[in-house]
C-alpha cells in the first residue's frame, strides 16, 4: 500500500501533532549563504556546535542516502497561564513549564515512524528534533508549515508562533507543499519589544545579546551591562512571542497534558541560591531545565538579584 500525504497527516495528527508539511529534499543553498553570512558575524556567541556538520545542514542526502522528501511537524506547546509579576520570582519561558520536549516528541516521531513502516515495509526515514544537523526552521518554511517571523521564530497563520518542530527525512515521494507567504509585514513588533536589542535586523538574532542565550547556552558570567534589562527572565525569554499579534490574536492552549503542568512556570530566587544539587535534579529531573544546571540557575538568579542589591 503507498503511503499518501492524507495517511501521514491522519496519523500524526492522531499521535499528536498539530501542524504537517511535505517539501522535497534539496540543497537549501540560499539558506546556506545566511548562515554562512551569520556565523561570520559572530552571532552565534560561544555556541561553537553551530559551526560544525554545515554540509549536513544544508544537504539532507548526506544524512539519509535516497532521501527525496523531508517531513516538517509541530507540536504546539502553549498554555494561558500568566506570571505574578512578583520581582523576587524569575521566570521561565513557556517551552519550559513541563515536560521536556525532546522527550516526548522523540517518542511521538517513532510511533509515528513505526506506523507509516508497518504500511509499506519499503519507507526508510531518519528523524530529528532539535538535536541534530538539520534546519528545522528551514524545512517548516519550505512545507508550509508557517514563515519566519522577523523574531526568527515560524509563524503558522492558525496558531502563531508557539510550538516545536520536528522533522522526518524519508526516500519517500509525496506531493510538496507551496511556501506561505511572509504575514509580518511592516510589524516591528518584536524587535521593538526587546529589552537586549538582539534582533539586530529582521530575521537577524545576535545571540550575544539574546536573553535565552544568555541564560540556557551561555557558560560564563553575564555581562553587567545587561543589569535591569532581562525583566526578571531567570530561563529563556519569550518577550519577542508574546508582543507578537500572531501570538496576541491566534494562541490556543495545547492539548498535550505534558506541557500543560505548569509545575514550573517561575521560581523564588533566594530557593534557587539555596538549592543543592540532589534539589535541583529532583525538582527538574524530566524538564528542560536541566539544560542550564545548577551552577547556570544559580548565576542567573544571582544576577536577577544584583540590581536590587544596588539600589
Amino acid at each position: 500500500m503507498k503511503i499518501t500525504n492524507e495517511i501521514v497527516i491522519q496519523k500524526a495528527k492522531r499521535i499528536g501533532f498539530d501542524l504537517v508539511g511535505f517539501a522535497k529534499a534539496s540543497e537549501l543553498k540560499e539558506e546556506l549563504l545566511r548562515l554562512e553570512k551569520w556565523l561570520q558575524s559572530g552571532y552565534q556567541a560561544k555556541m561553537d556546535y553551530m559551526n560544525k556538520d554545515i554540509e549536513k545542514k544544508t544537504d539532507v542526502s548526506i544524512l539519509l542516502s535516497g532521501a527525496k522528501s523531508v517531513i516538517s511537524l509541530a507540536i504546539n506547546y502553549f498554555v494561558n497561564k500568566k506570571y505574578t509579576g512578583d520581582s523576587e520570582f524569575g521566570k521561565i519561558s513557556r517551552y519550559a513549564w513541563g515536560k521536556d520536549y525532546h522527550l516526548l516528541i522523540r517518542e511521538k516521531l517513532s510511533q509515528l515512524e513505526i506506523e507509516l513502516k508497518e504500511i509499506d515495509n519499503g519507507i526508510i526515514s531518519k528523524s530529528y528534533v532539535d538535536t541534530g544537523p538539520v534546519m528545522d526552521k528551514a524545512w517548516a518554511v519550505k512545507s508550509g508549515i508557517g514563515w519566519m517571523g522577523k523574531n526568527t521564530n515560524i509563524i503558522n497563520k492558525e496558531i502563531g508562533s508557539w510550538f516545536f518542530l520536528a522533522t522526518i527525512i524519508t526516500n519517500y515521494e509525496f506531493e510538496y507543499a507551496t511556501q506561505i507567504n511572509d504575514f509580518c509585514g511592516s510589524c516591528t513588533a518584536c524587535i521593538d519589544a526587546c529589552p537586549t536589542n538582539a534582533i539586530v535586523n529582521p530575521y537577524i538574532i545576535d545571540s550575544n545579546n539574546c536573553i535565552s542565550y544568555l541564560t540556557i547556552e551561555n557558560k560564563k558570567e553575564i555581562p553587567e551591562i545587561f543589569l535591569d534589562k532581562f525583566n526578571n527572565w531567570i530561563f529563556g525569554c519569550d518577550i519577542c512571542q508574546d508582543v507578537c499579534p500572531w501570538n496576541v490574536k491566534f494562541s490556543q492552549d495545547t492539548h498535550c497534558e505534558e506541557f500543560k503542568a505548569g509545575v514550573n512556570i517561575e521560581i523564588e530566587l533566594k530557593k534557587v541560591i539555596d538549592m543543592n544539587i540532589d534539589e535541583f535534579k529532583h525538582k527538574f529531573f524530566n524538564s528542560p531545565l536541566k539544560r542550564a544546571k545548577l551552577s547556570g540557575f544559580k548565576r542567573n538568579a544571582d544576577f536577577l538579584l544584583k540590581p536590587k542589591v544596588k539600589e
